[in-house]
């Protein structure tokens, strides 16, 4: 299993995926599950991908070299002169196809499913920034401002916080810190994701990033964001009231009667019916 999330905000983008790969609890691997592709001034692009990692990474070899013919000029189209975004993740559908036309009956008679999700986004010059998720069929859906994230593997210990937090306004380095917190919220409930993280962080209209960087169990600010969330997360846990059973005083009555449901009714003996 893996976790991957993505970003987008007006600031700028957010990529971070774990590198666990496993095959049962005694095969397990450590696979990185993103690539950049960055051409400073031109282009940059990042690729995230979960699922069969065999198909996963036949994908990234293939796109490298992949092409679609521009309906305009006939030129061959690929992610290294695309003109959008759009563009580009179109020829990276392609190479999902490619895959699949490849090795999809192969796969299926030996049992295995042709499963793989990818996020891909950045910005080429002249457009702003993109973000897609893409699915195995090779089609794909953009992030917009009511939706601006993207997930994919073992994503649901992870979604609570992007939900409260981030939204297109947010600020990079907030946006950042989130999705680390989710990232460890992941992990601490799901052993099939694991250290090392990669983390790429890309300001708008750069066409370039610096901020590229690998966490394991030795980075310090990772440790401290754990050890200050799970502490913090405690303190407001602790300071919240206790549900009152016993009619005190409370500003906040669990036993108030609802106006629309009575309370459940408890069957006391064989005779009574359920309903």
């Amino acid at each position: 299993m893996t976790y991957c999330v993505a970003v987008k905000l007006k600031a700028g983008m957010v990529f971070l995926s774990d590198s666990r790969t496993n095959a049962g609890l005694d095969q397990i691997s450590t696979f990185r599950k993103m690539i950049v592709y960055e051409k400073p001034g031109d282009r940059f692009m990042c690729l995230l991908s979960a699922g069969n990692l065999s198909i996963s990474q036949s994908i990234r070899e293939i796109l490298q070299v992949e092409q679609l013919k521009d309906a305009d000029s006939g030129e061959p189209i690929t992610i290294w002169n695309a003109k959008s975004m759009f563009d580009a993740a179109r020829v990276l559908g392609s190479a999902v196809r490619h895959v699949y036309q490849r090795d999809g009956e192969s796969l299926k008679r030996a049992g295995v499913e042709f499963n793989v999700s990818m996020i891909f986004g950045g910005q080429i010059a002249g457009e702003g920034m993109r973000l897609f998720q893409v699915y195995s069929p090779g089609n794909f859906i953009e992030a917009t401002p009511e939706t601006p994230f993207f997930q994919i593997g073992e994503s649901k210990y992870g979604k609570p916080v992007l939900d409260r937090v981030i939204t297109p306004e947010t600020p990079l380095d907030e946006a950042a810190k989130c999705v680390l917190i989710s990232m460890d919220s992941t992990l601490k409930s799901n052993l099939s994701v694991g250290l090392p993280l990669d983390m790429a962080v890309y300001q708008t209209d750069s066409l370039r990033s610096d901020r590229i960087v690998c966490i394991d169990h030795h980075n310090p600010y990772f440790r401290m964001l754990r050890e200050t969330w799970g502490q913090r997360l405690r303190e407001v846990f602790d300071s919240i009231d206790h549900p009152a059973w016993d009619g005190r005083p409370t500003d906040a009555p669990l036993m108030e009667g609802s106006s629309r449901h009575a309370p459940l009714k408890k069957i006391t003996s064989p005779q009574e019916k359920l309903i």
